[in-house]
């Protein structure tokens, strides 16, 4: 379950990244991800809410960090895969799932394509559209099969 909330915290920092973008990336990056971390711990904690433990703010913050390097090729597969979505279509908050999503399959090698698909159906169950589930479905299992 924690591994599903590092995930969670992960999509919730790439949609406000999206709309709070800084010239001064890497410094300002780090500022970024050092404030989300305390603000969702002190929200967490008032909620009762399970507070993300040290080792998964640390792979929360490598799918961050992993994601934001690679966007660019990432956002290049979104555009092939998702055949007839402009990027700017796209729901902000189903572009963060898939852009993390995407990253796990292309670039990391510990996690198999079917928890990172399972996982990422899951969080957009939670925080987008009925209708999202599917379409990141969609748009994740022509990743998988292109890559194979």
């Amino acid at each position: 379950m924690s591994r599903r909330l590092a995930r969670e915290y992960a999509v919730q920092f790439l949609f406000s990244y999206d709309f709070n973008k800084d010239d001064n990336e890497e410094q300002s990056l780090d500022n970024m991800i050092e404030e989300f971390f305390v603000m969702k711990d002190s929200q967490m904690e008032e909620e009762k809410d399970e507070v993300l433990p040290k080792l998964d703010k640390s792979f929360s913050m490598e799918l961050i960090k992993g994601t934001l390097s690679e966007l660019m090729e990432i956002d290049e597969r979104i555009k092939t895969s998702a055949i007839s979505w402009k990027m700017e279509r796209i729901a902000k908050v189903d572009l963060a799932i898939l852009r993390l999503a995407l990253y796990e399959i292309l670039f990391r090698d510990d996690i198999p394509d079917s928890v990172t698909a399972n996982e990422s159906i899951e969080i957009s169950k939670k925080f987008s559209t009925e209708d999202s589930s599917s379409f990141i479905n969609g748009v994740i299992g022509k990743v998988i099969r292109s890559k194979a």
